[in-house]
């Protein structure tokens, strides 16, 4: 009797494409991290309340929602390539209308220009992603957020050292302009084609129209791929919501429950991209020997703990181990969500990667809004206790993704390359 060698467990390449995308995501972290611990500082500045400063955040959903109607048009009209560097240029607009703007209209407008130009973006460069790695794209796509939150990292230490050196916040989150033109040339240097070229209209616009292999996902498994991919969107606007809404307020909390000055509350910020970071790193090689719908699961439960002692914390290094902790349940939701949603896609990558961008705009829009608001009404520190419900909602979301998924499509892995 012979036995079988097990087949090595698949390996991420990080090509010239991989890495030039990566620029995507460093330009998105960097905005992300160094503009959302900043809110409340801008609050201050403008005179205006928590829930008008949340604003930014629904000037965000707008912009993201306008992505997601734009992105599948233009990927599929001009290509990957073209979109993603006319998409860098218009986030470098945003930034210098949002860092000149010295009142709530301004700034909210530029929010806006950067949320569409950010969300087309990150969604071409994803979908990229995933069609150009195939069945090792959940790592691509992990590694790739992690190196935008890793860089993103130094956005909240930037931010406090410039209000520390009495400059404000503006000159940190100017940064990203630069960061987005130095994508879109070297995205512009990549050849046209493949991924970066433009997909099959049947792909991109219709799942059920896709190649043999791909028609195969959709109508073996049509139901689960319908209802997996619903639970999937669930997981998403849920980690988006967490992220967004610990990132614009941690800062006021941290400020409330520990007396830290507003450059070391700010720069607290860090100790949740960091835990972000890490994790990014360490969930993409194990989701390819891991269920990555386990992984999402069990995120969700971190992210409670790492809440539970930021918000009894009372002095700023227990809060920052607080973040930190969250930061390790924050990182991989994301995009462990999204490759199970592109996953179960059915061959209809940029069609799932938008409604991903219109559930995680709306959700962007609502979370800190809603906890400004809270905020305003009944202080920070209640107003947090929507973080552990969004938390457990997400949870149980990732499990009744991955039965529904089992349920209808025994023993087939969920993958991103299944996608095509």
């Amino acid at each position: 009797m012979t036995t079988q060698t097990p087949a090595p467990a698949p390996r991420l390449h990080r090509d010239r494409f991989t890495l030039t995308l990566d620029g995507v995501f460093v330009t998105w972290g960097w905005l992300l991290y160094s503009f959302n611990p900043s809110v409340p500082l801008l609050a201050a500045e403008l005179g205006v309340s928590n829930a008008q400063a949340g604003l930014h955040g629904t000037a965000m959903a707008v912009g993201a929602v306008l992505a997601a109607a734009i992105t599948p048009r233009a990927v599929l009209r001009f290509g990957r390539r073209s979109t993603l560097v006319v998409a860098a240029v218009v986030i470098a607009a945003g930034i210098v209308l949002l860092t000149t703007g010295w009142a709530l209209p301004v700034t909210l407008a530029g929010m806006g220009v950067v949320a569409v130009g950010g969300n087309v973006a990150i969604s071409a460069a994803q979908a990229g992603l995933a069609v150009h790695h195939g069945r090792v794209a959940s790592a691509a796509v992990t590694e790739a957020n992690g190196i935008g939150s890793g860089v993103g990292l130094l956005g909240p230490l930037a931010v406090g050292a410039c209000v520390a050196a009495g400059w404000g916040w503006r000159p940190a989150v100017a940064v990203t302009a630069g960061i987005a033109l130095a994508t879109a040339v070297a995205v512009r240097l990549l050849p046209e084609g493949g991924a970066l070229g433009r997909p099959r209209p049947e792909v991109a616009e219709d799942g059920a129209s896709a190649s043999p292999r791909d028609r195969g996902a959709t109508t073996s498994g049509g139901g689960a791929a319908v209802v997996a991919s619903r639970w999937f969107l669930v997981t998403i606007v849920a980690a988006l919501a967490l992220e967004n809404a610990t990132t614009y307020w941690a800062t006021d909390l941290v400020r409330d429950r520990t007396g830290a000055g507003a450059g070391i509350a700010t720069a607290t910020t860090a100790g949740l991209v960091a835990g972000m970071t890490l994790i990014r790193f360490v969930v993409g090689p194990l989701s390819l020997r891991v269920s990555p719908a386990r992984l999402l699961a069990a995120s969700f439960g971190v992210a409670v703990a790492g809440w539970a002692v930021l918000w009894t914390a009372t002095t700023a290094p227990v809060a920052l181990g607080g973040l930190f902790l969250a930061g390790l349940g924050y990182g991989a939701q994301y995009p462990l969500g999204i490759a199970l949603l592109l996953g179960a896609s059915g061959g209809a990558t940029d069609r799932a990667q938008a409604r991903a961008t219109v559930a995680g705009g709306l959700a962007i829009g609502v979370a800190p809004f809603l906890l400004g608001a809270l905020a305003d009404a009944v202080g920070s520190h209640t107003a947090f206790l929507v973080v552990p419900a969004l938390a457990v909602a997400g949870g149980l979301g990732a499990v009744a993704g991955a039965r529904a998924w089992r349920r209808e499509r025994p023993g087939v892995p969920i993958a991103a390359g299944d996608a095509g």
